[in-house]
């Protein structure tokens, strides 16, 4: 019988992984530009900040955005 991944255990892998980085998360609110709506909005960026040993350097990768609620 052969192993199977589904696809939320592939995307767990690659997103938390376990051994040789230091992973976080860092989560910024900012205001940025809607070129299609043309306004000034707030996004809630959050960002993967990872230790890469092979290349002796921190690599930042934006996972996420969305806007904020102005009800919030």
């Amino acid at each position: 019988m052969s192993a199977s991944i589904t696809h939320a255990e592939a995307l767990l892998g690659a997103t938390f992984p376990s051994t040789g980085v230091d992973t976080h998360w860092v989560t910024n609110n900012r205001t940025v530009w809607n070129e299609q709506e043309r306004v000034s909005e707030e996004r809630e960026l959050v960002y993967e900040i990872s230790w890469i040993p092979e290349l002796g350097a921190w690599r930042s990768f934006l996972r996420s955005e969305r806007r904020v609620s102005k009800t919030q």
